[in-house]
C-alpha cells in the first residue's frame, strides 16, 4: 500500500526543498539560493506520529509555481508541478515570511483554490521576532493563519508535523516494507529519466536533450506484477572540472545514490565510446560491492552495426571488473527490453541476498583447492584452508580461516572467487572473500620475547 501524499508547494526560492529536508530529518533535495534548481518530484517517506506505531507520510518537494527555466524546461517543470497537485492527499503552501504577500504568492494560492484540497500554509523563514507584520499579511492568502517554521533552524518542525498529522486523520499509515532500490546511474544525456518514464508509462522525470536535466536524485515507487521497488533516477556525472555548484550537488547524490541502493545500472550510450566518466562510476560501483546490469541504451542507433557479443567483449577490456555482470541493450524510447532490465535487477538482488549452509561451502572450497591449491612459499607453513563461513549477504561475505594468510595471494583469491561463482548461486555479483589466520589454542602459543631490563 502506498503511502499517502503531501505536496509542498510555493513559488520559487521559498524553502521548500529545505523544509522537507528539515521534516525528514535528512538531506534529501538539493538547497542552494538560486531559484529553479528543483524541477523534478522529489519524494521520501516522513515520519507524522510518534509512539509505538508511528505513521507515515510521503512528503513531496516541487519546482517553484512560476519559475522561468534557463534551459527551456519551464512547462515540464510545471508539468511536474500538476502532477504533484493532482496526486497530493495535502498541500503545504509554502511562503517567505520575510518578504509578506507577493503577486505571484497569490497566483499560487489561486492554483491550490482550484484543487479543492485541504491546505496548511506555512511561513518559512521565521529566522527572529521582528517579522510578526508580515506573517499577519498572509491571512490575505485565504488559508487562515500562517504556521511559522525556519527550516533553515528545524524550528517550528514538531507543531507543523503535528499539524499535518491531524489534518491527515487516518490515512497517515504504516511505512511499507522495504524492497528493492535499483539506482540507474551514468554520463548526461544517456537516457536514464527516459529509461525510467518508459518503465513507469508516464512523465514520472523531465526528458530533455539538454544535459543536466536531472539534477538530484528522484525515487520513483514502481509496482510491476505484483511486484513493489524503488527505482532512483540519478544526475548525469561529468568530468569533475567542470563542476559549478549545481553539478557538484548532483554528483554527491548520484554516489549517495549508489551507496543506498541494492543494485546499480550503469548505462552507457551506444553511440559513443566508454568514457572516463563511465569507468570512475564502474570503480564507485565495485569499490561499493554494488550489483550492476551494464545497460547499453540507445541500442536502436548502434543495431546493425555491431553485435551484443562485440559490447560483451568490448566491456571485458574497458570494464573489467565486471567481468560477470549481466548486459542488457535497451532502447528505452522504444522501451526496448526495459523489463528485461528490471528483471535482471531482481535477480541480482536475490543473488546478493542468498545465505549458503556452511557445510556446502566447505565442500565448495574443497572442490577448489583440490582443483588448484595455493602457493607455498618460502619460510612459510604449508598452506591450508581449515574451514570457511558465509559472514554476511548483500553483498555475499565468505570468511576462510587458514593457517598461514601469506600463501593467499591476490593471484589466488581471484582464482576462488571465479570458481566460488561457478559453483555457488553467486554467479552475477560481487562477493567479498577473506582469510583470516586462526590463532593457535591457549596453551600453545608462542613465548613472547623479554624485554630489556626484566
Amino acid at each position: 500500500m502506498s503511502l499517502p501524499v503531501v505536496a509542498i508547494v510555493g513559488r520559487p526560492n521559498v524553502g521548500k526543498s529545505s523544509l522537507l529536508n528539515c521534516l525528514v530529518g535528512k538531506k534529501i533535495s538539493i538547497v542552494d539560493p538560486t531559484p529553479g534548481v528543483t524541477r523534478d518530484r522529489i519524494s521520501a517517506p516522513c515520519q507524522v506520529t510518534e509512539g509505538d506505531d508511528p505513521k507515515f507520510v510521503e512528503l513531496v518537494d516541487t519546482g517553484g509555481m512560476g519559475i522561468q527555466d534557463l534551459q527551456g524546461l519551464t512547462e515540464s517543470v510545471e508539468d511536474q508541478i500538476n502532477f504533484a497537485l493532482a496526486a497530493a492527499d495535502l498541500m503545504l503552501f509554502v511562503v517567505d515570511a520575510r518578504e509578506g504577500v507577493t503577486a505571484l504568492d497569490r497566483h499560487v494560492a489561486q492554483r491550490l483554490r482550484r484543487q479543492e484540497k485541504p491546505v496548511i500554509l506555512v511561513a518559512n523563514k521565521v529566522d527572529t521576532l521582528d517579522i510578526t507584520g508580515e506573517i499577519g499579511e498572509l491571512h490575505a492568502l485565504g488559508f487562515g493563519e500562517a504556521m511559522a517554521v525556519s527550516a533553515m533552524h528545524s524550528l517550528g518542525r514538531i507543531d507543523l508535523l503535528e499539524a499535518i498529522s491531524a489534518a491527515m486523520g487516518d490515512k497517515a499509515t504504516d511505512l511499507p516494507p522495504a524492497t528493492m532500490k535499483l539506482a540507474i546511474v551514468g554520463k548526461r544525456n544517456a537516457g536514464k529519466s527516459t529509461f525510467i518514464n518508459s518503465l513507469v508509462g508516464s512523465e514520472r522525470v523531465i526528458v530533455s536533450s539538454t544535459p543536466g536535466t536531472t539534477r538530484d536524485s528522484v525515487d520513483v515507487e514502481v509496482e510491476l506484477d505484483g511486484k513493489r521497488f524503488i527505482v532512483i533516477d540519478t544526475a548525469g556525472v561529468q568530468k569533475a572540472k567542470k563542476f559549478g555548484d549545481l553539478e557538484f550537488y548532483g554528483h554527491h547524490r548520484a554516489l549517495r545514490s549508489i551507496r543506498r541502493a541494492d543494485v546499480v545500472a550503469l548505462m552507457i550510450d551506444a553511440s559513443t565510446p566508454v568514457s572516463q566518466v563511465d569507468k570512475d562510476l564502474a570503480g564507485e560501483i565495485s569499490r561499493l560491492f554494488k550489483p550492476v546490469v551494464l545497460v547499453v541504451n540507445k541500442w536502436d542507433l548502434a543495431a546493425g552495426k555491431t553485435t551484443g557479443e562485440a559490447f560483451a567483449d568490448y566491456f571485458a577490456k574497458t570494464l573489467p571488473e565486471f567481468s560477470y555482470a549481466p548486459v542488457s541493450l535497451t532502447a528505452a524510447t522504444e522501451g526496448l527490453n526495459v523489463r528485461r532490465t528490471i528483471d535482471l535487477a531482481e535477480q541480482l538482488f536475490v543473488q546478493a541476498n542468498v545465505r549458503v549452509p556452511t557445510a556446502e561451502l566447505n565442500r565448495v572450497i574443497e572442490t577448489i583447492v583440490q582443483v588448484r591449491g595455493p602457493s607455498h612459499k618460502t619460510g612459510t607453513k604449508p598452506p591450508k584452508i581449515l574451514y570457511a563461513s558465509q559472514i554476511s549477504t548483500a553483498p555475499p561475505t565468505i570468511m576462510c580461516f587458514v593457517n598461514d594468510v601469506r600463501s593467499f595471494d591476490t593471484s589466488y583469491q581471484r582464482f576462488m572467487l571465479n570458481h566460488i561463482r561457478e559453483h555457488l548461486p553467486f554467479a552475477e555479483v560481487p562477493i567479498r572473500l577473506f582469510f583470516r589466520q586462526r590463532r593457535p589454542p591457549l596453551g600453545r602459543q608462542a613465548p613472547q620475547k623479554k624485554q630489556k631490563g626484566e
